[in-house]
């Protein structure tokens, strides 16, 4: 898992919704698996800010904040440009907005987290009894602390339904 001191760069996330599981790997090898809690209407994927869905598709760890009001947190890269391409053609973000999400999703930044599609996704700590969260994975804090020391920025999180 580390190469020369440092963790390897081929380590990616799979969370299945159904199962409430989160899986890490190391390129096709699982390498540790928690328990999680999702959104408080997890089924589905989300549409709009408020709906309490957690997000489904491919994403990316666009940050990690050791600040978090929830223990640690890594930021998850939704609204994806599928998302934006979704809510530009429903009219539920403008141009401008949905320009600004795909470039930052091709530059693998920060998108826009204020828009009517939601935002401010993040794996974070807290605690999983029940699914309280209004759309992020919540996991135990000390699972939060170990998944935080393996998960690289830029690492590749795959939310299934």
């Amino acid at each position: 898992m580390k190469q020369n001191g440092r963790l390897s760069e081929n380590i990616r996330i799979e969370i299945v919704k159904s199962s409430r599981m989160l899986t890490v790997f190391e390129g096709q090898n699982p390498i540790k698996t928690f328990q999680v809690a999702l959104g408080f209407a997890p089924v589905g994927d989300k549409h709009i800010e408020g709906d309490g869905k957690t997000p489904e598709g491919s994403f990316y760890v666009f940050t990690k904040n050791p600040a978090s009001k929830f223990h640690l947190s890594l930021g998850i890269s939704y609204p994806s440009i599928d998302n934006a391409m979704r809510g530009l053609e429903a009219n539920l973000i403008s141009q401008d907005e949905f320009e600004s999400i795909t470039r930052s999703i091709g530059e693998k930044a920060k998108p826009l987290q204020k828009t009517r599609l939601g935002g401010e996704i993040y794996i974070h700590g807290g605690g999983i009894e029940g699914d309280w969260t209004d759309g992020c994975i919540a996991l135990k804090d000390k699972e939060i602390q170990e998944l935080y020391g393996l998960v690289p920025a830029g690492a590749i999180v795959d939310i299934l339904p």
